[in-house]
């Protein structure tokens, strides 16, 4: 029977000439397109509203730097180092981020458009209130994941951990669990309309009656 849960639709970027950036040059509200960024420190700095169009970051420290309402567009991010990330209200549309170790990421009301995650580990992933389109969580190891009150089209996690996902009032369409490897949950009514297996769905009962003070003895 052919799958009736809808996988995420996301184009590969093409293929651009970028120029060497220079690290100075990337400031609050500057509009930056076609530029590269490699082992650059952005640590601390104020960037709220830095818009990147077609950009590359490798090896980039984003520790405690201010991505307030930054915009990356048609980006790639690689082996970004944050112990903490702020970029919350932010937009994100056709961006990789990949090989990238995320400590508590400040996440909240961004909106996420043909994003994908690949072979990241994060800790707190903060998405709360976000509205997510086309995403895919792939190979990643995540302590936890807060989708509370998320609106998510689309989604997928394989090959994906979760320790801890937190769907609390989240409203999900397409959004496909099966290769989500998870411990517990919060907000188990949040996960209708996410696809799972026959397995997971024995795991979510344990956990429902466990939430509920259920004793179940065979």
């Amino acid at each position: 029977m052919k799958s009736r849960t809808h996988p995420p639709r996301i184009d590969a970027l093409r293929t651009v000439q970028r120029a060497d950036g220079d690290a100075a040059s990337v400031d609050a509200d500057t509009d930056l397109e076609l530029e590269s960024f490699t082992d650059a420190d952005l640590s601390g700095r104020d960037l709220t509203g830095l818009t990147l169009r077609e950009c590359a970051f490798d090896g980039v420290d984003l520790d405690e730097a201010n991505l307030r309402g930054a915009r990356f567009l048609e980006t790639t991010l690689s082996a970004v180092h944050a112990p903490v990330l702020r970029m919350s209200r932010s937009t994100w549309r056709d961006v990789v981020l990949e090989r990238s170790r995320l400590g508590s990421a400040e996440l909240f009301d961004t909106t996420w458009n043909g994003v994908r995650i690949r072979q990241c580990k994060l800790g707190y992933v903060n998405l709360r209130g976000s509205s997510l389109t086309d995403v895919i969580f792939e190979d990643c190891t995540i302590d936890e994941l807060d989708l509370g009150g998320v609106t998510a089209t689309r989604v997928a996690f394989p090959g994906t951990t979760v320790k801890t996902l937190d769907v609390t009032r989240a409203t999900l369409k397409h959004v496909d669990l099966r290769g989500l490897d998870f411990r517990a949950v919060q907000g188990l009514e949040g996960l209708a309309g996410a696809t799972v297996t026959e397995v997971q769905v024995a795991e979510l009962a344990q956990l429902f009656a466990a939430q509920l003070g259920i004793l179940v003895e065979g």
